[in-house]
């Protein structure tokens, strides 16, 4: 399994737009991600370094495995 580490903001964001989800605001320097159908939206802070535990907690919210993450990185 490979390891997480630190990310920019736009990486995870488009991560999640490869998913269905999408840009529906910004309140302050977090962005709010939502997709049709899923009933919690992911909050994505527009910090320079993303830390790893707030990417696995994204992770786990959107509802997908790490292995997934890493494939969908690898198309960003």
């Amino acid at each position: 399994m490979s390891r997480l580490t630190p990310l920019h903001w736009r990486t995870p964001v488009r991560v999640f737009e490869q998913l269905g989800y999408r840009w529906t605001g910004q309140r302050g320097s977090h962005i709010k991600l939502e997709k049709p159908g899923t009933a919690r939206p992911l909050i994505v802070p527009r910090y320079t370094e993303v830390g790893v535990g707030v990417i696995a907690a994204l992770i786990r919210t959107a509802g997908i495995t790490r292995e997934g993450f890493f494939a969908l990185l690898t198309n960003c």
